[in-house]
């Protein structure tokens, strides 16, 4: 009898872990379900403004930017088109003025162009470097001025440009524009073209550039009514305007009333963006961007020279390992 009482109580309890069991794996899967839910919902959350994915949003609404991006063939050329063309996508109001150092257009930008869908967005123009101021063989890239052709030949453009607009609107006068000379070896954030937006008509921007000039910054130096009185450059500081040509982006009608603003090569070394600026303001007029000059949003990053020996044994023996590739 004893031993029958003790084998109902056995079966008793194994029932009841058994219930107890279910009961807790139930209760588990529906928090873990709840869980999921409220992970779903919150991802379908706005973010609040000036943070998350609003932070990298531009000026959808702002006035064109026409970015200038002297360009020409070598290896990386169009990983850094491809780079830039992922920037420009993001940012609806930059129109993207690209211009080889060469007697025409190349088959590579034209492809990319399309790749990226920017062909309405854009314009690829030609202007050849006269070959006495190409960089030969192992010369330093400071050496001779770099883009000066291109640059103008883009300055050109978009002056008839703006010019051919003012004459279908029948004379009236323009809408706001701005022109910034975005070369293919920087990094930019999204957050530098709304930046850029806020340039008002008659003015030029300015914002810091990391990583240039042998400094970690090189930026505009702002007094206690936030006006420019120099700039913190440890490299040819007696240059008038001692920045970077990421560091600037100006006000279309100041190119147009002032049409002998352009770039040189009878300039010294580092005086190229001194040479178009001093025709356009001073100092004390300039616009400061960037939270008064306290944010970074882009880089004078550069691309290491790839190393191509293997490449280089393949060509003398006639074969290439791009043959018939675009890379």
């Amino acid at each position: 009898m004893n031993q029958e009482i003790r084998l109902r109580l056995k079966h008793v309890i194994i029932f009841a872990s058994i219930i107890a069991f279910l009961l807790f794996y139930s209760l588990s899967s529906n928090r873990d379900c709840d869980s999921e839910q409220s992970r779903s919902n919150y991802g379908d959350e706005p973010w609040p403004v000036g943070q998350g994915r609003d932070a990298f949003l531009p000026n959808r609404k702002g006035p064109t930017i026409y970015a200038v991006t002297p360009t020409y063939s070598r290896p990386v050329q169009k990983a850094e088109l491809t780079r830039l063309s992922h920037i420009i996508r993001l940012v609806p109001n930059v129109f993207w003025v690209i211009v080889e150092d060469a007697a025409q257009t190349s088959t590579l930008v034209s492809n990319l162009l399309k790749r990226s869908g920017l062909q309405d967005r854009s314009v690829q123009l030609f202007a050849k470097t006269p070959t006495n101021f190409k960089l030969q063989g192992k010369d330093p890239n400071w050496l001779k001025p770099r883009g000066v052709e291109q640059r103008n030949e883009a300055l050109k453009w978009i002056r008839n440009h703006l010019k051919h607009d003012a004459m279908g609107n029948g004379g009236a006068e323009l809408s706001h524009s701005l022109v910034y000379f975005m070369d293919d070896d920087n990094t930019y954030s999204t957050e530098l073209f709304d930046e850029i937006s806020k340039i008002e008509k008659g003015k030029v921007g300015v914002w810091p550039v990391g990583l240039v000039g042998g400094l970690m910054v090189e930026k505009p130096v702002l007094n206690r009514d936030g006006l420019v009185l120099g700039f913190n450059s440890a490299w040819k500081p007696e240059r008038p305007f001692p920045l970077d040509m990421a560091g600037f982006a100006i006000s279309s009608d100041l190119l147009l009333d002032n049409p002998q603003a352009q770039f040189s090569y009878e300039v010294e070394r580092g005086y190229q963006e001194s040479e178009i600026l001093r025709h356009l303001t001073i100092a004390h007029d300039m616009q400061p961007l960037a939270n008064q000059c306290k944010d970074v949003l882009v880089w004078h990053t550069r691309t290491e020279a790839p190393k191509l020996d293997a490449e280089k044994s393949l060509q003398k023996s006639g074969k290439k390992s791009n043959d018939g590739m675009e890379v």
